[in-house]
């Protein structure tokens, strides 16, 4: 596979704010649901206790159900968190880039790719919370698919971002070591 320039996808990628402008079908639903996110204290503190700013660039389109449930509390913990920053790369304009992010054969959304400040690859999420997907998975050898997605919007609903959350946070590097016979400050 050729090397992605994460720079130059960051540079393309557009803000929350642009993406949900530009959303036609769900519009209302990101809006919603970014207007209604509570962003637990942890997680800012979280998010910014390694006292160096990260960057998370999203593969997202705005018809995608998974995607309108996890990514506005992502932005909105970027909103709060001056650590972080979110840009929102469409999946269809980038196939280069979702064929480097497969969730198995499929073509998933969303995925959070976390950059550091050189625009390294830190690690990426994606493209559910792992106790969603795990029943997602056991749930599909016995349950039409018309039937699942009711039952995954109520788990989104309860869960409000939290798994999400964690498990994207849970990316972020330790904290830069200190240089030998420094203090921590």
């Amino acid at each position: 596979m050729p090397v992605l320039d994460l720079r130059a996808l960051w540079d393309r990628a557009l803000t929350y704010e642009a993406f949900v402008r530009q959303s036609t079908e769900h519009c209302a639903l990101w809006t919603g649901v970014y207007r209604l996110a509570r962003i637990p204290d942890w997680a800012v503190a979280r998010a910014c206790e390694r006292g160096m700013p990260f960057r998370l660039l999203v593969l997202a389109e705005d018809w995608c159900g998974d995607a309108s449930n996890t990514i506005p509390y992502v932005a909105k913990l970027g909103d709060l968190a001056n650590c972080l920053e979110m840009r929102i790369l469409r999946r269809d304009e980038h196939p280069e880039v979702m064929d480097r992010y497969l969730t198995g054969t499929s073509r998933s959304i969303p995925i959070v790719i976390v950059l550091d400040q050189q625009f390294r690859e830190v690690g990426h999420w994606g493209s559910r919370p792992a106790e969603l997907q795990a029943w997602v998975m056991a749930a599909r050898r016995t349950t039409p698919q018309q039937e699942l997605y009711p039952q995954i919007r109520r788990w989104y609903a309860k869960d409000k971002g939290v798994s999400t959350l964690r498990e994207i946070l849970a990316l972020l590097p330790e904290r830069a070591s200190v240089a030998p016979g420094r203090a921590e400050e």
